[in-house]
C-alpha cells in the first residue's frame, strides 16, 4: 500500500535529461545535478543515485551559483544529438553547462561550463557513493586531478578539471567565476591505461567528434515530415539504450523508480527485455536503422539462445547472462520514499509466450530489408517456431509479467499467432526449409480460438483472458500487427469498450488491477503511455485520424520539457516509473509515422487503407 507520508523528491523524475554512450547512461537534472549514474555499465551499481535516496545515494552538481537568488534554469539538447545543454539565467548573468558522453568507448562524462552574459560563477559538489551507497569512496590525488576507489573497485575514475579542486574525506569541490566568454571543463572518467590526455584541446575534440556522431546517425535515417523533431528525440534515446558491445537494448536506464508513489511497483529495467527490444527494432526499422536489428538478432541468437534450447527467456542482462536474481537495497529511503528499491528482476524466470510475436516480427522486418538469414540463425528460428507449435496453449504471465497467477492470456495468444505467421512469410518469400503445414495448421488455429474464446458478446469486445470479463490495452495491437481489419465489426467494438473502460481523454491504462485479473501487487498504477501511443495509431488506422492527431498533439504536453517521458503518468500528469522509457519512445515512433502518411495521404504502405474520413454512424465520439 502506498505511504500516508511522502517526502517529495528533491529531483522529480521528469526534471531530467539523458545522456549516454551506450554502454552506460546518466540523468542529468535541470539544475545540472547527476543525480543517476551507474558505473561501468547501464547495470552496474550506481556511483551517483539521490534520485533514489538524497542522502545516501551521492550526486554530482556543476551549475551557476545565484547572486540573486532568482537563478532560473532552462535545458535544452544541442539539435540531433545527445548532447544536453543547461541554462542559467537571471539579471546578473547568463551561463550554460554542456554535457555528454563521448561514444568512443572511454565511459567519460564530460562537462563544460561557460559564462553567456557578464561574469558567472559556478559550483562543483562531486559526491561519489558507489555500489549503490554501500560502499565508501577512497578520494586521492592522483597526476592532474582525483582517483577515485572503493572496495572492489571494478574500474576507479579519475577527475580532471581546468581549475583547481578542493578534496574531502568523501566529496570534491570547487568554485569559479568565469568572465563573459570564458569556459571551463571537468572531466569524470575511468581509468584507462590508453586513454587520451584531458586538456581543453581534448575537450573541444570530443564535443566536435560526439557532435559529429550523432549527426551521422540521425542523418542515416528516414523521418516523417509531422513531428520529426519528437521523433528523432524517441529515435536517439532508443539507440542511447542500446549496447555497442553487445547488442541488447534495454528497456529503461534506470531501476527501483516508482508506478506507484509510495508503493511496491519499483522494478529494475536496466536489462534487455525480448519484448522491448523486438518493438524498439520494428521502431527503428521504420525510420530506415536496421543495423540494429541484425546487431540484436545476433545477440539472441549467439549468446541469449544456447545450442539445443528451443525456448527463450523474456528477459537477459545485457551482456547475454540469463540469471537476474532480484533483491532490495533496504537502506536507500526510495524516490519519494518508494520502497524496496529493487535491482535485478525475478520476472526473468517467467513463462511469456508473446516474446516469440514480437521477436519474429523484428526478424520479419529484418529480412526484408536486408534479405535472407543466415542458414544457422534460421535452424535455430526454424526450432523455436515447432516448439511454439506444440506450447501455444500453455498459461502463461502474459505481456506485463503479472506476478498472479498463469493464464490463458490474450496477449499470449495474439503474439503466438505474429510469430507462426511472420515465420511463414519468411519462409515462404525467402524459400527456407520449414514445417510449413504444421506452422499453417497452428496459426489458423490459434486465430480460430481468440476469435471464439476470446470474444465476450456481453461486453462486445476480445478480453484479457480466456473466459474473462475484463478488458487489457493490449489488444489495441490487434490492427496494428494485422490480426484484424480494422473495419471489421468486432474490432470496432472492441476499440468502443476500450475507449470506455480504459481510456481518460488521451490516457489509457493498461488493464483495471481487480479481483478477477489481480496482478499479485497493491495499488491501481497510472496510465500507461506506451498504451496511449497504442490507442492513437489504432484510432488512425481505424479511420479517425482527426481524433487520433488531437490526442496525440494533447500527448505531447505529457512529456518532459525536453520530449522525454518515463514509464507511466499519474493521473495530475507526473511522471513515474522507469525512466526514459523505450516503450514509451517506441511506440511515440510508430504512431507519428501512421498519422504522418494517412496525413499525408501516402498509400504506398500496404496495409494503409484509404478511409480516413471513415464516417461512425454508432457514434465512437
Amino acid at each position: 500500500m502506498a505511504k500516508d507520508v511522502m517526502h517529495p523528491a528533491p529531483h522529480p523524475i521528469s526534471q531530467h535529461g539523458v545522456i549516454g554512450d551506450m554502454r552506460t547512461l546518466a540523468l542529468v537534472a535541470d539544475d545540472a545535478t547527476i543525480s543517476f549514474f551507474c558505473h561501468p555499465n547501464i547495470a552496474s551499481p550506481t556511483v551517483f543515485g539521490s534520485l533514489l535516496d538524497p542522502e545516501k545515494g551521492g550526486s554530482f552538481s556543476f551549475g551557476a551559483k545565484s547572486r540573486s537568488g532568482e537563478m532560473k534554469t532552462k535545458q535544452m539538447y544541442l539539435p540531433d544529438t545527445n548532447i544536453l545543454i543547461t541554462r542559467f539565467l537571471e539579471n546578473e548573468g547568463i551561463g550554460e553547462v554542456t554535457d555528454f558522453m563521448p561514444a568512443d568507448g572511454t565511459g567519460r562524462i564530460v562537462r563544460r561550463a561557460k559564462a553567456i552574459m557578464n561574469t558567472v560563477a559556478f559550483e562543483v559538489d562531486l559526491t561519489p557513493r558507489p555500489d549503490y551507497g554501500r560502499k565508501a569512496p577512497r578520494l586521492s590525488p592522483c597526476e592532474d586531478g582525483i582517483r577515485i576507489d572503493w572496495d572492489g573497485c571494478e574500474r576507479p575514475m579519475e577527475v580532471h578539471s581546468s581549475f583547481p579542486l578542493t578534496l574531502t574525506d568523501d566529496a570534491i569541490t570547487a568554485r569559479i567565476e568565469l568572465k563573459e566568454g570564458e569556459s571551463a571543463y571537468i572531466v569524470l572518467c575511468p581509468k584507462h591505461d590508453d586513454s587520451p590526455e584531458i586538456d581543453g584541446q581534448y575537450v573541444r575534440n570530443a564535443f566536435t567528434q560526439t557532435r559529429d556522431h550523432w549527426h551521422k546517425w540521425v542523418n542515416a535515417g528516414q523521418y516523417p515530415s509531422f513531428w520529426r523533431e519528437l521523433v528523432t528525440r524517441s529515435a536517439l534515446t532508443l539507440k542511447l539504450l542500446t549496447s555497442a558491445e553487445h547488442g541488447s537494448i534495454a528497456a529503461a536506464a534506470t531501476f527501483g523508480l516508482p508506478e506507484v508513489l509510495g508503493g511496491e511497483r519499483n522494478w529494475d529495467y536496466r536489462y534487455c527485455w525480448v519484448r522491448d527490444a523486438a518493438f524498439t527494432l520494428y521502431s527503428l526499422s521504420r525510420l530506415g536503422y536496421y543495423d540494429e536489428a541484425e546487431s540484436f538478432i545476433h545477440f539472441l541468437m549467439e549468446r541469449a539462445v544456447e545450442d539445443g534450447a528451443e525456448g527463450l527467456q523474456i528477459m537477459y542482462g545485457m551482456d547475454g547472462r540469463s540469471e537476474l536474481p532480484e533483491s532490495t537495497l533496504d537502506h536507500l529511503s526510495g524516490y519519494a520514499d518508494s520502497t524496496p528499491v529493487r535491482v535485478g528482476n525475478a520476472a526473468y524466470s517467467q513463462l511469456q509466450l508473446d516474446i516469440y510475436g514480437e521477436f519474429m516480427d523484428a526478424v520479419y522486418i529484418a529480412t526484408k530489408a536486408r534479405g535472407k538469414p543466415a542458414y544457422s540463425v534460421w535452424i535455430k528460428l526454424s526450432r523455436m517456431m515447432d516448439w511454439l507449435c506444440e506450447n501455444w496453449r500453455q498459461p502463461d504471465q502474459g505481456i506485463w509479467e503479472s506476478r498472479g497467477g498463469p493464464k490463458e492470456y490474450l496477449s499470449s495468444r495474439l503474439m503466438c499467432w505474429v510469430a507462426l505467421d511472420r515465420a511463414l512469410r519468411i519462409a515462404m518469400e525467402q524459400s527456407l526449409p520449414a514445417n510449413i503445414e504444421q506452422w499453417r495448421r497452428e496459426r489458423d488455429l490459434i486465430q480460430r480460438t481468440i476469435l471464439e474464446e476470446f470474444w465476450n458478446p456481453d461486453i462486445g469486445a476480445f478480453t484479457q483472458f480466456k473466459g474473462s470479463t475484463t478488458l487489457d490495452a493490449v489488444v489495441l495491437l490487434m490492427p496494428l500487427v494485422k490480426f484484424i481489419n480494422p473495419r471489421d465489426a468486432m474490432w470496432t467494438s472492441t476499440l468502443k469498450a476500450v475507449r470506455r473502460e480504459l481510456v481518460h481523454d488521451c490516457l489509457v491504462h493498461r488493464y483495471r488491477n481487480c479481483a478477477e485479473n489481480h496482478d499479485g501487487l497493491d495499488g491501481q498504477e497510472g496510465a500507461f503511455t506506451i498504451c496511449s501511443f497504442w490507442y492513437v495509431e489504432a484510432l488512425a488506422r481505424t479511420g479517425y485520424v482527426a481524433e487520433a492527431r488531437l490526442l496525440f498533439e494533447k500527448l505531447h504536453t505529457y512529456s518532459n520539457h525536453l520530449g522525454l517521458y518515463s514509464e507511466e503518468l499519474s493521473s495530475a500528469g507526473d511522471h513515474l516509473g522507469n525512466f526514459p522509457q523505450a516503450l514509451t519512445h517506441l511506440s511515440l515512433i510508430s504512431a507519428a509515422i501512421w498519422l504522418d502518411r494517412s496525413l499525408n495521404g501516402d498509400a504506398r504502405d500496404p496495409s494503409h487503407f484509404e478511409f480516413n474520413m471513415l464516417e461512425d454512424p454508432d457514434g465512437i465520439f
